[in-house]
Parts: C-alpha cells; sequence; structure tokens
C-alpha cells in the first residue's frame, strides 16, 4: 500500500494562508487575479463585507473591509507580500501569514503544484 502524502514540515518550504484585507471586492478581485495569474497563490478566498474597527494614528477608527485568505507555499511569502503592498490602497495594510502545520495531504500537495512555477502563467 502506498504511504500517505505528508506535507513539508520545513518552514521554507512549507504551506501559508497569508490574510489581508481590502477596501471593496473589485481591489479584492484585482489582487486574487494577479496572485492566481503570477502562481504566487493556489487558491485566494474573498470573504464578505464586514467591520473592522481599530485604533489608527491615536484615533478610534471603523470601516468596511473585504477579508482575502491567500493559499500559498512559505518559500512565494516575500514575493505575496510586495505585491499586496503595490496593489493595497492603505499606508499600513493587514498582511499577515500564518502556518498551515497540517490539512489534506492531497489538497496540500495540489498547493505546491498550482505554486510551483511562479514566472509560468
Amino acid at each position: 500500500m502506498p504511504q500517505p502524502l505528508q506535507p513539508p514540515s520545513d518552514p521554507e518550504t512549507g504551506y501559508i494562508l497569508v490574510i489581508t484585507g481590502l477596501p471593496d471586492k473589485a481591489q479584492a478581485v484585482s489582487l486574487a487575479h494577479k496572485l492566481i495569474e503570477e502562481r504566487l497563490a493556489a487558491c485566494v478566498n474573498i470573504q464578505g463585507e464586514c467591520t473592522s474597527i481599530y485604533r489608527w494614528q491615536g484615533k478610534m477608527e471603523s470601516g468596511v473591509e473585504v477579508p482575502v485568505f491567500i493559499k500559498t507555499v512559505a518559500q512565494h511569502y516575500s514575493a505575496v507580500e510586495r505585491l499586496i503592498k503595490s496593489m493595497h490602497p492603505y499606508e499600513l495594510p493587514e498582511i499577515v501569514a500564518v502556518p498551515i502545520s497540517s490539512g489534506l495531504p492531497a489538497y496540500l500537495h495540489w498547493i505546491s503544484g498550482e505554486t510551483s512555477n511562479p514566472d509560468k502563467n
């Protein structure tokens, strides 16, 4: 019987979920398309609008945002961060990477396959 696929344990070759938020769905869709086109992400989930409440420059703020979940590999984090920053309208965008410690092995390997050639479309 074949051995089940196991996700890599090395943080440089592991899987991550990058979370960001954009002010509207159009900007979120634009970012998602660019990430997929450049093979920097295997899948991007664009969530429904939410209200964010935070302190910015000493004042309480609130605004509507569209959360975005980006599934990719750790080795692409720097490129994903650069792309988000280049397309994001905020002075200080939320960009958080969460390591994926486990998951359905076939799905994780699919992520690897979809992000293996970032220079090829």
